[in-house]
């Protein structure tokens, strides 16, 4: 029977990984890969065999890795503004909208900040220690173009009604098709800022590379 040989990017398929996690397997001697032409391909009976053999404590790392890729597909340097400002809570709203369709993220700025101001009018989305997940109220695949996570950074802080009564710094807009997404990265970024030194991280953060790689490595 032929072995079945995949290339990098079609392992990082099969694993739900990023190539570069794959690449970095092979570079760690997880999987040996062979070369044809200038393209790596590795035995998918291998990976089948390291899948097996996996404990818990790797099954967890495969999970985090899978989890990290994931985000990925929604949170991206071109998403991250990394300096506004703004003198109370809905012109912050106002300045995500905007960079929202800027992104071409939305078709309508306005429709955007009008259903995350109701949302917001509901109840705060400020979770406290200067940090607000902003969101609309429903789901609106039809009007957001792309699953998208928006990050943007205040750092004279806006009042924001929230639990702690700090004024927020930070800002993700979470711009989702469906509830598997939101509820997702709901979990994913509240896991991130549990720790302090995280969020301090994100604000003393110089580029938006830099807050990228903060948040896909450092969960």
């Amino acid at each position: 029977m032929s072995k079945t040989l995949l290339t990098v990017n079609e392992a990082a398929k099969f694993l739900k990984v990023s190539p570069n996690v794959i690449q970095e397997m092979i570079n760690d001697k997880v999987f040996k890969a062979t070369k044809a032409g200038n393209t790596q391909k590795i035995n998918k009976d291998e990976i089948d065999e390291w899948l097996a053999k996996l404990n818990e404590n790797g099954a967890q790392a495969l999970a985090l890795k899978k989890a990290v890729c994931r985000f990925q597909d929604y949170f991206v340097p071109e998403n991250i503004m990394m300096n506004f400002e703004a003198e109370h809570k809905f012109e912050a709203i106002a300045k995500m909208s905007t960079w929202a369709k800027e992104l071409k993220l939305v078709r309508d700025h306005r429709w955007l900040y009008e259903v995350v101001v109701a949302r917001e009018e509901l109840v705060s989305t400020a979770v406290g220690k200067g940090v607000a997940l902003l969101h609309p109220r429903h789901h609106h695949p039809s009007k957001i173009k792309k699953p998208s996570i928006l990050f943007g950074r205040c750092m004279e802080g806006v009042e924001f009604d929230a639990p702690d009564n700090k004024p927020v710094t930070l800002f993700f807009m979470l711009l989702l098709h469906n509830d598997k997404q939101h509820l997702f990265s709901l979990s994913y970024i509240s896991k991130f800022i549990l720790k302090d030194e995280n969020i301090q991280a994100l604000i003393d953060a110089e580029n938006a590379e830099d807050i990228v790689h903060l948040l896909t490595l450092n969960q």
